[in-house]
């Protein structure tokens, strides 16, 4: 089979070289074989086919072939190597006509371009009034479009390639602008446009709030921050970790981002922070790894306490893309500190859908005082009262003055004090202390003024004991004292009954009344009772 391959694709580079109608069929031959094949001997493929591809780049059809055949090779498996980047040069050539294409058709009339697949001489002449002599190149642009598009794909895919766009930074600018322009009428550039964003970052400095510790991170493959967040939160939380505190991640979750299928059974992931770059500004999961902003030459991202609890699916973007995070040092704290003191206030920047923070009937607003989940929270006094209670409406005023009372009358009128059974005691007259008969031996001796001679002392008997008291003795027909308080009336009535008021009569005996627990009606009884 491998010597199969071997000549399938020997005729692919002669009849490109040579532009022989036996082109497409030793291509269709080649794409058939390569599943079949070593991945080494797609690598020695690949290899060959660097020189031939850069040959051929005037002839567009061919050139653009070639491009989604290495394309479907590295898929396969094969390093992209050299062609990867020959593919993405010959992406900006093309796709930079491509986008004069759809400019100068806008300007003719507008709609809806036609599919590059479907490009012929009728659109040629329409953008022809606004490129001239440039129309014929900007249709074969247009033309092959897609074909450069699934090739460049695939080649980004490849961490190697990635790697080689970041060291030229204009080269990446200039072709992202061209993915962007053409993802607005071609969908299947889309992805070309965030592979790019991926490969635009590899570093970046993170500082955790909580703790004020910073770590310098280089990751890869990461296709937005979903997944950056759970890497990190694997790499940095707890004893596996470097001891930050929160809740790990579960180990699926984590298994998902690097290179596994996410787990049905553990696909939805806690968020542990808010992202928030080094400037101050909101950065979220939703965005991607580039996002992230510069401080002083370093992409700085800061983990805040969370202000909105989220979660999300477990996975990657871009699943046929492994990812990988490392921490490569931790900060000297001196240098994490002299990090922090170029960094926001805690608790000043909060995610864009979280609750306000309610500041008080005051309307000041203070900083927070504390790091931390407690920057969330805020002590306002709200100072002295703005008014006194005497301040009330002239109604309620006016209803005080004239009865001081405030409706104790409608009460007693609605609960008689005869039907709880409360007994208003009788107002007697104090009764005068009885003078003690002369004849008592501890009477206290007269006064002139009583008019009575003083008595000499009786001895007491010699027993000792207390003398007994007589029935001639003032106090000893002294009634028993009344019961005060609340005497049920013995009317046959439960106890407790007679604190309630009486219900109507014959509610009590009616079934209609009662909850559904009464239902259906008791036999022979009327449903109007």
């Amino acid at each position: 089979m491998t010597e199969e391959f071997r000549a399938a694709f020997q005729r692919v580079l002669d009849t490109a070289a040579e532009q022989a109608p036996g082109f497409s069929g030793a291509v269709h031959d080649v794409f058939r074989l390569s599943s079949q094949v070593p991945e080494e001997e797609l690598g020695s493929a690949m290899e060959a086919l660097a020189p031939v591809l850069a040959d051929c780049e005037s002839v567009a059809g061919i050139a653009a072939d070639l491009a989604v055949l290495a394309g479907a090779l590295v898929e396969a498996g094969a390093p992209a190597g050299q062609v990867g980047l020959e593919v993405l040069r010959q992406l900006g050539s093309y796709g930079q006509a491509a986008v004069a294409f759809m400019h100068a058709w806008e300007k003719t009339g507008g709609g809806t371009p036609p599919s590059p697949l479907e490009v012929g001489e009728a659109e040629e002449e329409r953008v022809e009034e606004v490129l001239g002599e440039n129309a014929p190149l900007a249709t074969v642009g247009w033309w092959t479009s897609l074909r450069y598009g699934l090739a460049a794909k695939a080649m980004l895919g490849d961490s190697r390639v990635r790697a080689a766009v970041r060291s030229d930074a204009g080269a990446l600018e200039g072709l992202g602008q061209i993915v962007h322009a053409l993802s607005t009428r071609l969908p299947e550039f889309i992805e070309v446009g965030e592979l790019l964003r991926m490969a635009e970052a590899e570093m970046v400095l993170v500082l955790d709030r909580s703790s004020w510790r910073g770590f310098r991170v280089r990751f890869d493959g990461i296709g937005d921050n979903f997944q950056l967040h759970t890497l990190l939160a694997d790499a940095l939380i707890g004893k596996e970790g470097r001891r930050l505190a929160g809740d790990r991640p579960d180990p699926r979750w984590t298994a998902a981002c690097l290179d596994a299928q996410p787990d049905p059974l553990a696909d939805v992931v806690r968020g542990e922070w808010d992202l928030v770059g080094g400037d101050g500004t909101w950065v979220g999961n939703e965005a991607c790894p580039a996002d992230i902003p510069f401080v002083d030459g370093e992409r700085v991202l800061v983990l805040e306490p969370q202000t909105l609890t989220h979660s999300w699916r477990a996975g990657r973007r871009h699943p046929q893309i492994p990812g990988g995070l490392t921490i490569l040092e931790e900060l000297h704290p001196d240098e994490a500190t002299a990090w922090w003191s170029r960094m926001h206030p805690a608790g000043s920047v909060r995610h864009p859908l979280a609750p306000e923070i309610d500041h008080g009937d005051t309307g000041s607003h203070r900083p927070p005082r504390h790091f931390g989940v407690a920057a969330h929270f805020e002590e306002v006094d709200s100072g002295p009262m703005s008014s006194t209670f005497s301040a009330l409406d002239a109604e309620t005023a006016a209803a005080e003055e004239t009865d001081p009372e405030g409706g104790a009358e409608s009460w007693a009128e609605a609960y008689p004090r005869e039907a709880v059974g409360w007994v208003d005691e009788p107002a007697s007259e104090p009764e005068p202390w009885p003078l003690p008969a002369s004849s008592e031996p501890w009477s206290s001796p007269s006064t002139p003024e009583s008019g009575l001679e003083p008595e000499p002392w009786t001895a007491q008997p010699s027993s000792g004991s207390w003398p007994v008291r007589s029935s001639s003795d003032p106090w000893a027909a002294e009634p028993a004292p009344e019961p005060r308080g609340c005497l049920p009336p013995d009317d046959g009535r439960p106890p407790g009954a007679h604190l309630m008021p009486p219900l109507p009569p014959g509610v009590s005996e009616s079934w209609a009344w009662a909850p559904e627990w009464k239902w259906p009606p008791p036999p022979a009884t009327d449903s109007s009772a």
